[in-house]
């Protein structure tokens, strides 16, 4: 199976984004702090950094980011929107949105492990895509995983839920009570340079 193996810190400077985004607190770097300063980026780089932030941030490649463009072009209302609808809806986004992952990564490597079933049915897939009304859970023979046992317990960590996801506290259930908005995206991009970039 193909996936980003760039180095988190480094590529998240880059991008110009904060690693928390991607699920890493604690990592920075500063090897080359003025890096990005050396000169003016042209319009093309500053479509093409946008287009390699989404990427970048949801752990997909070339062929499928250009997959999920065309669906969401064809999709009514705006192509921009409907292109991060489509990449928040993926279940290993969903599951790391949910706290059973730390990064996306994981949440990748966890669905692919079979560690969860979408509406009572094992799914192993990372970019399924989920629907308003989907009932995510960790499969029973998963639950006693220290990674997944320490979820539910006394010492449980505080976990943000966007707005579109539900989970019941203690459990190891979610819910996709609607699908994600634009005002549900909770980092800085500019969604109409990827359009335009496209549109060349």
């Amino acid at each position: 199976m193909a996936k980003n193996t760039q180095p988190i810190a480094k590529r998240c400077k880059a991008l110009g984004i904060s690693p928390a985004v991607m699920g890493y607190a604690k990592k920075n770097t500063t090897r080359n702090s003025n890096g990005n300063f050396r000169k003016k980026k042209s319009e093309y780089a500053t479509q093409m950094q946008e287009k390699q932030k989404l990427k970048f941030i949801y752990g997909v490649l070339e062929k499928q980011f250009s997959n999920y463009f065309e669906e969401a072009s064809r999709r009514p209302g705006q192509a921009g929107e409907n292109l991060l609808q489509l990449l928040e809806c993926r279940l290993d986004n969903v599951v790391f949105r949910l706290g059973y992952a730390s990064t996306r990564r994981d949440a990748r490597q966890l669905v692919s492990h079979n560690h969860f079933t979408v509406n009572g049915k094992r799914v192993n897939i990372p970019s399924y895509q989920v629907k308003a009304g989907d009932v995510i859970e960790v499969v029973e023979g998963s639950r006693k995983i220290e990674k997944f046992a320490k979820l539910t317990g006394a010492d449980a960590a505080v976990v943000a839920l966007p707005g579109w996801l539900s989970r019941e506290t203690g459990t190891l259930k979610g819910v996709v009570t609607r699908l994600p908005e634009r005002s549900d995206i909770d980092y800085e991009v500019q969604e109409h340079l990827i359009v335009e970039l496209y549109s060349k």
